[in-house]
């Protein structure tokens, strides 16, 4: 029996000591797994934040592309103006007035006729600012216009004035 116990004991140990092994290796492949993957997990979180960035400029880019193409095509718009006095002579009045005529163009393609605005001059009155004033395509007008707002139909006082004004002259 003394000889059985010797002759088992070392097989007992070697199975204990590669059962120690196995589970000493499953433990460190385990820690060496969970370092991949957390790894693996911040790869992914860089390349998910950098398509989100890509994204976003791309985006951008976009916006100042077209906002430049934009701005391009409003450089092309122009107006045209010419003004000079008109005098109506009757049998008792003498009226002087500034004729102002406008015109817009895309380059150079007329996209209206010529509109035209008759003021009644008063002596000692500024011709500039009579003439300014009066303008319908200028920036001033326009904003002008904008700021006092639109009517119940939607038009402001600038789109009217034009549309009697071309009224007018067909």
């Amino acid at each position: 029996m003394t000889a059985l116990v010797w002759i088992l004991l070392p097989l007992f140990i070697a199975m204990g000591s590669a059962l120690l092994s196995y589970y000493i290796m499953q433990a460190r492949l385990e820690v060496a797994v969970a370092k991949e993957r957390e790894s693996l997990a911040e790869a992914q979180a860089i390349i998910r934040n950098q398509e989100k960035l890509m994204e976003e400029r791309v985006r951008a880019a976009e916006e100042v592309a077209a906002r430049q193409a934009f701005d391009q095509l409003l450089a092309d718009f122009r107006v045209e103006e010419r003004h000079f006095m008109r005098e109506n002579k009757s049998m008792f009045v003498n009226r002087k007035s500034l004729v102002m005529q406008e015109r817009l163009f895309f380059r150079n393609i007329p996209l209206s006729n010529w509109v035209e605005h008759e003021m009644v001059v008063e002596e000692g009155s500024d011709m500039k600012s009579l003439a300014d004033q009066a303008s319908i395509f200028n920036a001033r007008a326009l904003a002008a216009s904008a700021a006092n707002g639109a009517g119940s139909d939607g038009n402001s006082r600038g789109v009217r004035l034009l549309r009697s004004r071309q009224a007018r002259s067909a």
